[in-house]
């Protein structure tokens, strides 16, 4: 029988994760803030409810792989990770120092990491060699790729999308962190996606859009792709880049710039507000 997903602890956890992005982003000095914040709930309904995953033994053979291709969004990973046990939570503070493990982009040595990543456009090539790989071996268990929509603009991508169609990839599950933004601006402006849903129709992809804030939707979603079989499915979620602080929300300057002490302040007291109503 399916778990029920408990949403009001799946939204405190997301608040505690926001509180430590922010945190470790100001101790930095440097990151992506506004496309960390996006992929929260993404990531929490993924380790805490969905995902086959043992932090005490990251490297089992029937875990679910869960690739984050934008790399630059590593902070909510690393918070994740560092919530459900994968190394200790002090060591979110070492992010982007030298000879820390946290960098800016994931890297291969970290527990709970599956690919190197971070050069755009890569991520849903490697989850299709992981995932034809578990296939030959008889490994029942699923590939997550977590992609950029401004990433979509990388030609690989859709290499590899008609590649999973091709070969009946069921066992991938891309989500699209789909705030819209990117870099250089609005994705709109810089290289027009829609009808986005469509395009990955076309390729062959069983194709669902939700609110990516949005537990219920989330894990509904993600308890639906596992009943399609024979074709690969993509989750397109559509977030706020920015989501859970008033003054970072929709501003494409968050990109790649990390909030200063008193900003941080401001955005912990936004949160502490947002936990007393849960």
């Amino acid at each position: 029988m399916q778990k029920q997903p408990n949403v009001r602890e799946l939204k405190k956890k997301a608040v505690e994760i926001r509180k430590d992005i922010l945190t470790m982003l100001q101790r930095a000095g440097s990151g992506h803030t506004g496309g960390s914040l996006s992929l929260v709930e993404i990531f929490v309904a993924l380790y805490f409810y969905k995902a086959r995953h043992n932090p005490k033994n990251p490297a089992w053979q029937e875990r679910d792989k869960i690739i984050l291709s934008k790399g630059h969004g590593c902070p909510a990973l690393y918070a994740v990770l560092a919530a459900v046990g994968y190394f200790p939570r002090e060591e979110l503070w070492t992010l982007r120092k030298l000879g820390s493990r946290l960098q800016g982009h994931p890297q291969l040595g970290l527990p709970g990491v599956e690919i190197s990543s971070g050069s755009l456009g890569q991520g849903l090539s490697v989850a299709n060699g992981m995932a034809l790989a578990n296939k030959m071996d008889g490994i029942k268990s699923k590939v997550y790729c977590i992609m950029g929509d401004g990433e979509t603009n990388e030609g690989q991508v859709w290499e590899a999308a008609m590649t999973a169609a091709h070969y009946k990839l069921d066992n991938v599950c891309g989500i699209i962190d789909f705030n819209k933004m990117q870099i250089d601006g609005l994705c709109c402006e810089v290289k027009g996606l829609e009808p986005f849903a469509k395009k990955w129709q076309g390729f062959g992809w069983n194709t669902k859009e939700v609110d990516g804030h949005n537990f219920e939707q989330l894990t509904c979603a993600l308890d639906e792709a596992d009943k399609v079989r024979g074709k690969p499915q993509v989750i397109i979620a559509h977030t706020i880049k920015g989501k859970g602080i008033s003054f970072i929300e929709n501003q494409v300057k968050w990109h790649g710039i990390a909030p200063k002490k008193e900003e941080l302040t401001k955005a912990l007291k936004e949160l502490d507000d947002q936990l007393k109503v849960l």
